[in-house]
């Protein structure tokens, strides 16, 4: 009997140390459909694709694929049956090409007059930009990936997905770091799969882009089935509750804080190519958003001030002193820390534990005489684990068992070691859930009536507009205008947005 359904996993079941993270869930994927799966992070969720992929193997149930049960013992095996995958924890080789990226696995090649077999790099490159050029973007296929940002990583990503002419195509996360230009063409792209039968799973956490293009929703809780419907029956609110189990009121939760004194001053700040004439300043006690789309140049202005990269021009003041930072160690030394933009490459020693990362940079805070006290270690971890409200096993879990929202958590935790008084903040709350963004909007808003100063950058407008008591906005790595919370509207941000995007 020829079933409706192009992928059915039943009874899905997996632990890891002891602890079910997958406790026999179902689901059940049409042809040609959109199914958004969601859930908390640590829901089980990337899990469950994972075990689709190969990349873990299940502990109990089946997966049936177009009829016939199957299981992948590699992601190759999973691709080779028409299954691919864009994960939400990005994976590129960084020293290859961005055009070896896309063809990785499947290289082109042909053979040569001693009849060996090579690669043949320049089709790799010219297919590459031909496919660039079908969903206008812009990358040059002859560029290193460690060379390219995040945004652009994310684009090769899912170019690299949707280019294997796959059956199935699991986008975990696919838009965290992409401006809304560059979701339509996502958008687009995921309409002419359909159309062609390729069925999408999709995993997000944002709620507007969910209930635009899925068909069905299944929601995970603690690695159990919740709910699966048609998306036109359910409505936001209903999947808050489904994913958290308890209502969400007031999803941003803006402290009323009136700002003291400026703490920090930005005058005439340049990088060759990067940004120009950048001057602002950031009061203690206040939250100044950055927007701007991808490109603008407000990673880097935030790196610079860090010292991680230096000026060609311009001044720090902190506190009416003019300083000169040249190096992060500078940074910290002035109270200034920076929560970079990917937790992976940037924010996180991935071969240590949850309480190591949550000491790295406070870690002189809890030595005495240079040796580090660990009894006191361990109290400054189990402190940031309660207060940050981190799901973990334990504070000597490898940081890599958390989820991603969690693994952000730890993040958070070990700037707060250092005691700042500024917090430079760069896409806090990319590739979190819900009910995790609420607690990290919690925080921000005590920090702030503590009287910390706040710089957050956010690709997530509503994020913006919400959390924000002036915007910033950088476009062609200019600073092209600043709007009051009376002026804040998507219309005016995006209009400042793209004021240099036709030049």
């Amino acid at each position: 009997m020829k079933s409706d359904y192009v992928l059915e996993m039943k009874h899905i079941e997996k632990s890891f140390f002891g602890v079910k993270i997958l406790n026999a869930v179902d689901l059940q994927v049409k042809p040609g459909e959109v199914h958004a799966l969601i859930g908390e992070n640590g829901a089980g969720k990337s899990s469950l694709m994972k075990i689709l992929m190969g990349i873990y193997e299940l502990d109990a149930g089946e997966i049936i694929l177009n009829g016939e049960k199957v299981k992948f013992h590699n992601p190759k095996e999973a691709l080779d049956h028409g299954v691919s995958m864009i994960h939400q924890e990005l994976t590129p080789v960084l020293d290859m090409e961005v055009a070896e990226n896309i063809f990785l696995g499947r290289e082109i090649k042909h053979v040569n007059a001693g009849l060996m077999s090579l690669v043949d790099k320049k089709e790799q490159r010219e297919q590459t930009a031909s496919l660039f050029s079908k969903l206008g973007i812009d990358i040059n296929p002859k560029l290193l990936m460690r060379d390219l940002s995040v945004a652009q990583i994310q684009l090769v990503e899912i170019v690299k997905a949707i280019s294997l002419s796959a059956k199935i195509v699991i986008m975990d996360e696919p838009t965290s770091a992409i401006t809304d230009k560059e979701i339509e063409t996502l958008f687009e792209q995921i309409t002419r799969l359909k159309n062609e039968g390729v069925a999408i799973i999709y995993i997000s956490h944002k709620m507007d882009e969910i209930f635009r293009i899925a068909d069905r929703i299944t929601v995970l809780r603690d690695g159990h089935l919740i709910c699966t419907d048609d998306a036109n029956k359910l409505n936001k609110d209903q999947l808050i509750m489904m994913m958290v189990g308890r209502e969400i009121t007031e999803f941003f939760p803006k402290q009323t804080v009136e700002p003291d004194d400026v703490v920090l001053e930005v005058k005439n700040f340049c990088q060759k190519k990067k940004f120009q004439d950048i001057n602002f300043s950031l009061r203690a006690g206040e939250i100044v958003g950055v927007a701007g789309l991808v490109g603008a140049g407000r990673s880097e202005l935030v790196e610079c001030i860090f010292g991680i990269t230096h000026p060609t021009s311009g001044e720090i003041y902190l506190r009416g002193n003019k300083v000169n930072i040249r190096h992060p160690k500078d940074a910290i030394q002035n109270k200034i820390a920076l929560v970079t933009e990917d937790r992976k490459y940037t924010g996180l020693n991935l071969k240590a534990t949850v309480e190591h990362n949550i000491s790295l940079v406070g870690i002189n805070n809890l030595a005495n005489y240079g040796v580090i006290n660990r009894k006191n270690e361990a109290a400054a971890a189990e402190e940031q684990i309660e207060k940050m409200k981190i799901k973990v096993f334990s504070r000597k879990s490898m940081i890599t068992s958390l989820s991603g929202g969690n693994q952000q958590k730890v993040v958070l935790s070990k700037w707060l070691l250092t005691e700042p008084d500024i917090i430079i903040l760069d896409e806090p709350t990319r590739g979190i859930d819900v009910g995790a963004k609420r607690d990290i909007y919690l925080f921000m808003g005590e920090l702030a009536k503590a009287g910390k100063a706040i710089l957050m950058i956010s690709s997530e407008i509503p994020e913006l507009m919400g959390l924000s008591d002036r915007i910033l906005v950088i476009a062609a790595g200019r600073l092209t205008g600043e709007l009051k919370r009376n002026e804040f509207s998507q219309e005016n941000i995006m209009r400042l947005a793209s004021k240099f995007e036709a030049n």
